[in-house]
């Protein structure tokens, strides 16, 4: 199946005109390949964006045809340049569709990326991956000319050679995350991205490899810290198949994904870390693993490549041991881990509703 047979054929699945037969074949195959899921999210994401890039084209001209109608009524009088006059700069005019039309190109060309790389022989790869999102050099051009786009929405410097390392998430309200210490390897500078796009200039504070988990803090003059935290860390042991989710950050928008505990250890017996059976993607390094009471109990740090829905996850007491040792150690470092949960009682949707604020992509700036 070339190419072309494949993006039709996800455009007719994601515009409901497959027979039934066909429908449920494709998603099945979603359900069993996380990266055919991945590429049917991003091409309907490409559509929506071709769509809206549209509405815009035609709002223009529409507004254009107004224009001209009232000029030539006489409704309304042409403008003229003065002798000395500033002339309106058509780039500060038009650059949210420029915007618009770079981000197309970006998508259509990593979509057809996607596409070459799941229907192509797969490339050995290590057993055990860690879920740090890799950015090819067609990604971090898209990225650079959006950001000279945009750089009203973004503190990071025009052509920066970013990495959208993963997920980070707080552990005290007042600007402390944590996130896999994976993550921030060869990181010059660190910035943090809220679920509402801000971005945060952050450092870390420190680093315990052997639990692989890093301690950051946001230190940014537009940064403004939360009372509390909504969600608590758990101590205790969580029992097999115990139900539990992810918010994490595998594209540009927050994803949810739900499993279940199906290991009290890692890799090889790691007694530090458990295995879960649940969807996780590059990106998704670094970000929590709660549970039904809205706890968080692990986080995600690793995939078994060689089966499906293998994931690992550091257990939430290496976090305050990591804590504890860092404030023995400097006492004036002040945060406090809060142990209990306001969500326990409230339904999924609510406690991702309130969880979601605290959630942080990481970007990289390489040095």
């Amino acid at each position: 199946m070339d190419q072309h047979q494949v993006a039709e054929l996800v455009e007719k699945y994601l515009r409901g005109e497959l027979n039934p037969e066909e429908r449920n074949q494709i998603e099945e195959l979603r359900k069993s390949n996380a990266e055919v899921d991945q590429t049917v999210v991003e091409y309907h994401f490409f559509l929506e964006e071709m769509e809206r890039y549209g509405q815009v084209r035609r709002f223009k001209s529409n507004l254009y045809d107004t224009h001209h109608t009232l000029q030539e009524n006489g409704d309304i009088k042409p403008l003229y340049l003065k002798a000395g006059a500033k002339i309106i700069n058509l780039w500060s005019k038009y650059r949210r569709v420029v915007a618009v039309a770079a981000s197309i190109a970006g998508i259509t060309a990593l979509f057809i990326s996607g596409m070459i790389t799941i229907f192509s022989p797969n490339a050995p790869i290590r057993d055990i991956e860690e879920l740090r999102r890799k950015v090819s050099n067609l990604e971090r051009q898209s990225t650079k000319q959006l950001s000279e786009f945009n750089t009203f929405k973004t503190k990071i410097e025009p052509g920066a050679d970013v990495k959208f390392g993963g997920t980070s998430f707080m552990v005290d309200a007042n600007g402390y995350l944590v996130t896999s210490a994976h993550v921030l390897k060869g990181a010059k500078k660190i910035y943090v991205q809220s679920v509402d796009g801000k971005d945060f200039l952050a450092e870390i504070v420190d680093q315990y490899t052997d639990a692989d988990i890093a301690l950051l803090k946001i230190n940014d003059a537009d940064f403004v810290g939360s009372n509390i935290l909504p969600y608590g860390f758990s101590r205790k042991k969580t029992d097999l198949s115990e139900p539990v989710y992810t918010l994490g950050f595998p594209k540009d928008e927050i994803v949810y994904n739900e499993g279940y505990l199906s290991a009290q250890t890692g890799l090889d017996g790691d007694t530090m870390s458990c295995q879960i059976t649940i969807t996780a993607n590059p990106g998704n390094s670094g970000g929590p693993v709660f549970n039904k009471n809205g706890e968080v109990i692990g986080i995600l740090n690793a995939r078994q490549a060689s089966a499906n829905g293998v994931v690992f996850a550091t257990k939430s007491k290496n976090i305050y041991q990591f804590i504890e040792n860092l404030k023995e150690a400097d006492k004036d470092l002040n945060i406090r881990i809060k142990s209990a949960s306001s969500l326990k009682g409230s339904n999924r949707s609510t406690q991702v509703k309130r969880v979601q604020d605290h959630i942080y992509m990481v970007k990289v700036v390489l040095g």
